[in-house]
């Protein structure tokens, strides 16, 4: 490729018929912001020259040029690419728009990160949600399955991914997934940060992700733990089975069947513990009410608990944990001590 190249050039490489080669000193040469303009001045030109073209669709609004080459410039030097919504538009009532966008708009259609430039300004944003210490909500997802966020939690999701494509959410802290089954068996993919992705066809599961630790637990139906180490091979999950991982030891996988109502019965307000120690419980208050917790009999730290609670609020909570497990729950603002109630 010349040291400046021409308009055929730029649109060998906005199409993808450019070599390796140069596409690497094309993405050079648009990293420059000296050379926007040149660029700008073809983009319009391109997107002028469907004017007369025998197959043109209705007309639509002319981009913004100037900020979609601003945002490539950024994007080339400096951004981390997000996940974004690559759905067809076709089926929303625009006709044709993505074929006639891919050719009559390529040119804000260069790929930077595995992202698509036009599609981040024109089709619809990630969807997010996310929840306060001690709430709970019930999200329902454009194809009808349901997520409920546990507190201090966060879910995105890309709305109406294109046929073919999966189905994919983003999760930080603890949800209940209950995915609706699609007749095309479109696969829905929970993306988490801890070295793994959840793939399911149709089921019931809970994922959770704080800290240094991960798991999933699955109710019914079927998942597919996706680890992102290529050396380690996937894992198929049965009902009533949990996954769990540790960032500080990634080999450490724990696999092995479980009573799920612990790890699920948040969403119907309640708290189950089985078998549960003083110091786990006090890691879930933690997470999801962002109390610091205070263990202050040295007896009670090693106790283990089984029983259910209601978890309507916290100040009911606590009131439940105190009566049924014979403790003093002791709140000083953000602050919780827990002490035998027959302690001096």
């Amino acid at each position: 490729m010349p040291a400046h190249p021409d308009k055929s050039a730029f649109l060998q490489y906005i199409n993808g018929t450019a070599t390796a080669a140069e596409a690497t000193a094309m993405r050079t040469w648009l990293g420059q912001p000296s050379n926007q303009l040149l660029a700008r001045h073809w983009m319009k030109e391109h997107w002028h020259s469907f004017d007369a073209s025998p197959h043109a669709v209705p007309a639509y609004p002319e981009p913004d040029y100037e900020a979609l080459l601003l945002t490539l410039h950024q994007r080339l030097r400096f951004d981390v690419a997000e996940p974004v919504d690559i759905a067809d538009d076709s089926a929303g009532g625009w006709p044709g728009r993505w074929r006639y966008w891919a050719a009559a708009a390529a040119t804000v259609a260069m790929v930077a990160g595995g992202s698509i430039l036009w599609q981040q300004h024109a089709r619809p944003a990630p969807q997010s949600y996310a929840t306060t210490f001690g709430q709970t909500r019930t999200l329902h997802l454009p194809d009808g399955s349901t997520v409920t966020l546990n507190g201090n939690s966060r879910l995105r999701y890309a709305p109406n991914p294109a046929a073919g494509q999966p189905r994919e959410v983003w999760l930080d802290g603890e949800a209940f997934f209950s995915v609706r089954h699609t007749p095309s068996n479109q696969r829905f993919i929970v993306h988490t940060t801890a070295g793994f992705n959840v793939e399911v066809l149709g089921t019931q599961f809970t994922v959770f992700r704080r800290r240094q630790e991960a798991r999933v637990v699955l109710l019914s139906g079927k998942v597919r733990v996706d680890f992102e180490d290529s050396t380690r091979a996937d894992l198929l999950m049965k009902p009533g089975e949990l996954v769990q991982t540790q960032d500080d030891q990634p080999r450490a996988l724990v696999h092995k069947p479980v009573h799920t109502d612990a790890y699920a019965s948040w969403k119907d307000e309640k708290l189950v513990l089985d078998n549960t120690s003083m110091s786990e419980l006090a890691t879930r208050l933690h997470d999801t009410y962002g109390l610091d917790v205070e263990v202050a009999t040295p007896a009670l730290r090693t106790r283990r608990m089984t029983g259910t609670v209601p978890v309507q609020d916290l100040e009911l909570l606590l009131k439940a944990l105190e009566e049924t497990f014979h403790l003093k729950a002791e709140r000083q603002q953000n602050r919780l001590i827990f002490s035998d109630s027959i302690a001096p």
